[in-house]
């Protein structure tokens, strides 16, 4: 192959890169109080219906995100298919109300002050669907950093596939160790509109979010380019597909818009699937290396076991120790029982898949409930509860994010969360998709 045609390849791939992450027409709510209109990620305090009750209390009646969104604790209720039909009725009316402000084809510049005291950026757009593939083994530009679970699909589906608006939680990262693209905005951000500054309700922290002008914009998709050249080199990998966009939160919300979309371009035309806007879902970008990005590890509860019987069945599994025989460990609690548990024969390089591992085998055959819980002092609450067990796992250092999943694919579920359960993304913009 002669240079030059290695040059056009390496152009056709960049292009590639600039669609992938775009500009997005975004909606934000107007002449209403953002603070009772902006809640929390639906999949967080998913044991604590109590949040939700508290939540539901501060929104009141005026408009809240909390009317348009399925909060993942209700999920097991009875009245699944009533309450699909309310938000996207509340959706409609919001829109037909005149509601939002449109901000068409823009990136906006979020900073989240978070209980650490730092400040995490982010920028809003829009990622083109069509270069995201959730499967195991996929190579796509836009890739799963954990095995999806295919079974909450579907319900997820029911929620999305009517609804004529989206409202994200999901952050997707980057690996930009020069800290250019992002970061450089701080120092320029009084240059740009403000379009909401205000504090976020239940400990949420403060937000701030600005309109980038339309070469700012442009800048921060030539600095995505700059992440697909400098790809081989960071890696020191070989013929390996490029990963430029993990998704850190919000996997299963971005595999359900994918679902959706693959169900609803069967019956598009070439040309009406170029522009739907249901093929590009809105998300926030985060640098892998933001200062104030910290993974948190997600731990484990067990609902409705015997404990004696777990650790029999774990045993047989594993060769465990109670006392440090420098494998894999993580700690337990059980009522009032606490200790460690260390696994000299893993079945993951990652202690979390470890356990994983077991806990799914165990469920399926003796029954039981995993939840997947933010925070130690939550875990221990609910571990203190008769019949539950809770497995508190060690953190993940970010930097292995990336190469671990270039190398060996998705990590196991639920190895990570990007921070503490009220430091998640807030749902505050919107995007049409019908």
């Amino acid at each position: 192959m002669t240079a030059l045609n290695m040059l056009q390849i390496e152009f056709q791939e960049r292009k590639i890169i600039m669609k992938t992450f775009r500009k997005a027409d975004i909606l934000i709510p107007k002449n209403v109080d953002l603070e009772k209109w902006s809640v929390v990620a639906c999949d967080q305090y998913t044991s604590e219906p109590e949040y939700w009750e508290r939540v539901k209390e501060k929104a009141g009646n005026e408009p809240s995100a909390f009317n348009i969104i399925f909060p993942e604790v209700y999920l097991s209720l009875n009245n699944s298919e009533e309450r699909i039909e309310k938000i996207n009725s509340e959706m409609k009316r919001y829109i037909d109300s005149g509601l939002f402000e449109e901000y068409k084809n823009t990136m906006v510049y979020v900073e989240r002050g978070i209980g650490n005291g730092k400040t995490r950026k982010g920028i809003i757009g829009c990622i083109d669907l069509e270069d995201y593939d959730f499967t195991k083994g996929s190579g796509s530009l836009v890739r799963a950093t954990e095995g999806t679970v295919l079974e909450r699909i579907p319900p997820r589906v029911k929620i999305r596939e009517n609804a004529p608006l989206e409202l994200p939680h999901i952050m997707i990262l980057i690996d930009d160790n020069k800290k250019k693209i992002i970061e450089s905005i701080s120092e320029k951000k009084e240059e740009f509109e403000v379009l909401y500054d205000f504090d976020l309700m239940m400990d949420g922290g403060h937000i701030t979010g600005r309109r980038l002008s339309e070469a700012e914009c442009d800048r921060i998709i030539k600095g995505m380019e700059r992440l697909s050249e400098e790809f081989m080199s960071k890696y020191n990998m070989l013929d390996v597909p490029e990963l430029i966009f993990a998704v850190g939160d919000g996997n299963h919300s971005l595999a359900t818009a994918k679902t959706c979309w693959e169900n609803l371009k069967k019956d598009l035309t070439d040309e009406e699937k170029e522009t739907h806007p249901a093929r590009f879902a809105l998300c926030e970008i985060v640098n892998l290396h933001d200062d104030a990005l910290q993974f948190e590890p997600i731990h484990r509860v067990v609902f409705d076991v015997d404990k004696d019987k777990l650790f029999e069945e774990m045993g047989k599994y594993y060769d465990i120790s109670f006392i440090n025989n420098g494998g894999q460990g993580f700690a337990y609690v059980s009522g009032e029982e606490s200790g460690e548990i260390y696994v000299s024969n893993p079945s993951s390089r990652l202690t979390v898949g470890t356990l994983q591992n077991f806990l799914d085998w165990y469920t399926d055959r003796f029954g039981g409930r995993i939840d997947y819980i933010h925070g130690r002092e939550v875990t221990m609450r609910l571990a203190a509860q008769k019949g539950n067990i809770g497995f508190i796992l060690p953190a993940m250092s970010k930097n292995q994010l990336f190469p671990t999943v270039i190398a060996d694919g998705a990590l196991p579920r639920k190895t990570f969360s990007m921070g503490e359960a009220n430091e998640k993304r807030y749902y505050l913009e919107a995007k049409r998709i019908r």
